[in-house]
């Protein structure tokens, strides 16, 4: 089948059209999760129900996840005192904690970490890394996020989901 170069394009722009679609799943609910911290605590998604998370699916082997730990922390920071927004780490490593542990205290990385794996990822439409998941406080997926944030942003995303 012969493809000419106007229906080539007109595929590739269709295609194109597609994947870039800006609408992230919005009031879908969560996938509730249980994942041991780095000291084998388990978090429990759902535990958080009343307050905006932010999950960022990350690992150590990702050279641009380390460049969302100092917006992450400054967020987390923020917002330690109200309350009213929790971030956790999703860390991806085939190895745990003997490998995430010493690299996030290497990274000074002040949020809660927990150790998740690949299959998680992917329940929560991940298939990049960072990726950043906001979970409104009823416990809806509010949007989905590859790449970097800055503070500035998280902060303006997470404005219409918290309570002044």
């Amino acid at each position: 089948m012969k493809c000419g170069l106007r229906g080539c394009i007109a595929a590739v722009l269709a295609l194109a059209w597609l994947g870039c679609s800006a609408d992230e799943p919005t009031a879908s609910p969560a996938l509730d999760f249980t994942l041991p911290d780095l000291q084998g605590k388990p978090i429990r998604l759902s535990d958080y129900h009343g307050k905006t998370v932010i999950i960022d699916f990350w690992a150590t082997w990702c050279p641009p996840c380390i460049f969302q730990i100092p917006e992450l922390n400054k967020l987390a920071a923020a917002h330690r005192e109200k309350g009213d927004v929790v971030v956790i780490g999703v860390s991806v490593d085939a190895d745990g904690p003997a490998v995430v542990a010493p690299w996030v205290e290497e990274h000074s990385v002040v949020y809660t970490i927990v150790c998740g794996d690949e299959e998680l990822a992917a329940e929560f439409g991940v298939f990049g890394f960072p990726t950043l998941v906001i979970i409104d406080p009823e416990g809806e997926l509010a949007s989905r996020h590859v790449g970097l944030l800055e503070y500035d942003t998280l902060e303006e995303l997470v404005a219409g989901l918290t309570s002044p």
